[in-house]
């Protein structure tokens, strides 16, 4: 083993599509809090570009020769194989000790993150650490949740979260059942144990369903929140791709982890729900919703 490898700490994983501005304001801020410790070789970036197919990767690889950045790598896919893959793939790369997954629309407004790898060492039962994103205005995003059981679930789909009943945002460090993949670190040998995220997700709620086979092995998930890190929600997506693609991998999730009569009893309520708003879109003219959910209804 070099020494490089044995002194690397943290591996910080960020994804990029068509999205460079965005990655490049997420290098410079994390450069500007930790641009010691990545010069000491205790900290690198692993950036993945899913195939953008315009000069992302030459814009980010100029970006890193000109500021002069230590330990910031751009990783070419070939293909977009989204969010879970595309962070395996990453995760190959990472020479840390630690994993840290984080959205490439993010501004690291302080050093939390490092606090947070040091709480993962100083706690060895820990093995999945999420932290606390805020928006632009510095008002907390829910960046924790409950699994989702059948109940769970149907809030979900009911749009009950709003009301705090499944995402949260808890004030003291504090055991929870999932946290948002948008900062989320977790020890690499628990990550590669668990196979990390399943590649059969594209994109949304692979977190979870990684938190809930880490809960199924016996690791604990914990949420650390003093830290500063705001998040441009769907900055890298938009919210009718977010909505088919909850639809479609949370039906995926039940028919992988949960009962059949679970699985049959979701798949009702999804396709009531698709089916009730393409009816309310076309009554009322509404465009984005029927086409929303003439898509999430294709998928079920």
């Amino acid at each position: 083993m070099t020494l490089e490898q044995c002194i690397m700490l943290l591996s910080i994983i960020t994804l990029n599509y068509k999205k460079p501005q965005l990655t490049l304001a997420c290098m410079a801020s994390l450069h500007e809090q930790f641009g010691k410790e990545f010069a000491e070789n205790k900290m690198e970036l692993v950036i993945v570009d899913n195939d953008s197919g315009d000069d992302s990767v030459a814009i980010l690889k100029e970006a890193i020769r000109k500021e002069n950045y230590k330990n910031m790598h751009v990783i070419a896919n070939a293909e977009n194989v989204g969010f879970g893959k595309g962070c395996n793939v990453g995760a190959k790369e990472a020479k840390g000790d630690y994993l840290l997954f984080l959205n490439n629309d993010t501004i690291v407004k302080d050093a939390g993150i490092s606090a947070m790898t040091e709480y993962m060492q100083e706690h060895k039962h820990i093995a999945i650490l999420g932290g606390q994103l805020r928006n632009s205005d510095n008002s907390l995003q829910a960046s924790a949740g409950k699994f989702y059981t059948p109940v769970n679930a149907l809030f979900l789909l009911l749009g009950l979260q709003r009301f705090g009943l499944l995402d949260t945002s808890p004030r003291h460090i504090a055991q929870v059942d999932w946290v948002k993949g948008g900062l989320l670190m977790i020890r690499k040998e628990v990550f590669h144990q668990l196979s990390g995220f399943d590649e059969k997700i594209f994109m949304y709620i692979e977190d979870m369903e990684l938190c809930y086979r880490a809960n199924e092995a016996g690791f604990k998930t914990y949420f650390y929140p003093d830290v500063m890190v705001v998040h441009k929600e769907h900055g890298s997506t938009n919210r009718s791709f977010a909505i088919v693609h909850i639809y479609q991998n949370l039906l995926y999730f039940y028919k992988k982890h949960r009962s059949s009569a679970e699985y049959t009893f979701i798949h009702f309520i999804m396709k009531t729900k698709a089916a009730i708003l393409i009816i309310i879109g076309k009554l009322l003219g509404n465009s984005y919703l029927t086409s929303t959910y003439e898509q999430a209804f294709k998928v079920l």
